[in-house]
């Protein structure tokens, strides 16, 4: 058989930098469910945005990676390979904070990936509706909701309704799902056509409301609320835990530049955690905008959205934060009633029971309490699922070997593998395979029936 071919994706998060690499068999190019993941590789240290003061730095933290993509691609293979960098909301902001710190940025990594052998096809700033939409897109694609082969190496139309899908990354969360409703908003309606197929899709992203820009807008919101007192209490923060921030650190950000106060960037101020989880709910609820709508429908901050419908797929900090609720708090989550109460559950959990039920996870331990609230706000109050439409939401890290994200969709459509016309007549090889193995099911079979009748005949013929 031919040696399959490959294609990696760099996703360059606010947070951090994933690389995948994808194969799928040469001879199948336009066909679907056949491209896996093959490998993956987290890139050690923060998003390239936060290395705005010294741009080299974010294409050397590439490295490690790349080199292990040298080894996982077969050397053979390595010219053909596309390579491309999607970089996400992280160096969004800094595109608005520093323009030119962004292109460096994006220069110096472009430079690194250009001297590897692969086939470079460029490194670029994802709108928040691309990275929506090409979430979707790879959901819906490894769960086979556009087409699928039939047992025969046919094509299918499934009749199934495609997924909506929701992304929470580090700076920016996305809700993208197809709907029949009127977008009144024309900035949020996508048109796809893929095998043949017309979608029309609805998609959002939200700026500065990925999980660390949040945690950054709830600290500046409690600063502001406490007068920036040396002491200042933190009610999502558990009982037992306080830490000390510099002004700088909460204010280094477009998402919280317009809050910033006059005081000195070095100044120091201590931040002590209370476990409050009604005080946090009200403080979290103040990070949303939900008075003022000129649309028919609105999520939040003067947003149209129509009705959610169907199901969803809640992956990246959706994922891992009701895993924790799950695995850690031990708690279900099936009902926005169950996140409400593992919310004031893990507020209420002072630093030291934390600690003891989650040593590894210590470095994000105080913050579960403000992004399980901010979730079930988020999607109460914010997306308006109800106790109907939100158990139709499964919290997924990936689906089957394969991981969800904006990235495979990203490759999937700059390599066109998604036609936008169906395949009309043609057949994989199998249906070739399958046919032979009927032809001889059914000849061996009549072989055993005529070999059965000739010995019953025998045997009758001898017994008279």
């Amino acid at each position: 058989p031919p040696r399959p071919q490959y294609g990696i994706v760099l996703d360059a998060g606010s947070s951090h930098t994933a690389m995948f690499v994808y194969k799928w068999p040469a001879d199948k190019e336009n066909d679907t469910g056949v491209v896996s993941e093959h490998s993956m590789c987290d890139v050690e240290g923060p998003g390239i945005s936060s290395y705005s003061s010294n741009p080299p730095a974010a294409g050397t933290s590439l490295v490690h990676c790349l080199n292990q993509a040298l080894r996982d691609v077969p050397k053979e293979k390595h010219v053909g390979t596309p390579l491309y960098l999607g970089a996400t909301a992280g160096m969004r902001l800094l595109n608005i904070a520093n323009l030119q710190a962004s292109d460096a940025v994006l220069s110096a990594v472009a430079a690194t990936l250009k001297s590897y052998p692969f086939d470079f096809r460029g490194a670029k700033i994802l709108s928040g509706e691309e990275e929506g939409v090409f979430g979707w897109v790879t959901a819906n694609y490894l769960l086979e909701n556009f087409i699928k082969r039939g047992w025969l190496g046919e094509w299918i139309q499934p009749q199934k309704k495609t997924l909506g899908a929701m992304d929470f990354g580090g700076a920016s969360t996305q809700i993208t799902f197809e709907t029949r409703d009127t977008i009144e908003d024309p900035r949020n309606e996508v048109m796809l056509k893929l095998y043949g197929q017309v979608y029309k899709v609805y998609t959002h992203s939200f700026l500065c409301y990925g999980r660390d820009q949040v945690l950054k807008r709830l600290l500046s919101k409690l600063l502001q609320a406490e007068s920036y007192q040396a002491t200042v209490p933190h009610p999502c923060w558990p009982t037992g835990y306080h830490k000390s921030l510099s002004l700088s650190s909460i204010y280094d950000s477009p998402c919280t530049e317009k809050e910033r106060p006059s005081l000195a960037l070095n100044t120091t101020i201590t931040v002590v955690g209370t476990g409050n989880g009604s005080l946090c709910t009200l403080h979290v609820s103040k990070l949303f905008d939900f008075t003022t709508c000129s649309f028919s429908h609105c999520s939040f901050d003067g947003t149209f959205q129509p009705e959610v419908s169907g199901n969803f797929i809640a992956f990246s900090a959706f994922f891992y934060t009701v895993d924790f609720i799950q695995t850690v708090m031990g708690r279900p989550v099936h009902l926005p009633s169950d996140l409400k109460d593992a919310a004031k559950t893990i507020c209420a959990t002072t630093w030291s029971e934390l600690l003891q039920k989650a040593p590894k996870l210590e470095k994000r331990l105080p913050d579960y309490c403000a992004v399980s609230t901010f979730i079930y706000l988020l999607t109460t109050k914010g997306y308006n699922f109800n106790n109907h439409s939100f158990p139709n939401i499964a919290f997924q890290k990936k689906v089957g070997e394969t991981s969800i994200g904006w990235a495979l969709g990203y490759m999937l459509n700059l390599t066109n593998m998604i036609p936008a016309e169906k395949p009309s007549s043609h057949k994989s090889m199998l249906y070739n395979y399958w046919v032979i193995l009927i032809l001889l099911f059914v000849v061996t079979t009549l072989m055993s029936l005529v070999t059965a009748v000739c010995l019953l005949r025998r045997s009758k013929s001898s017994a008279i």
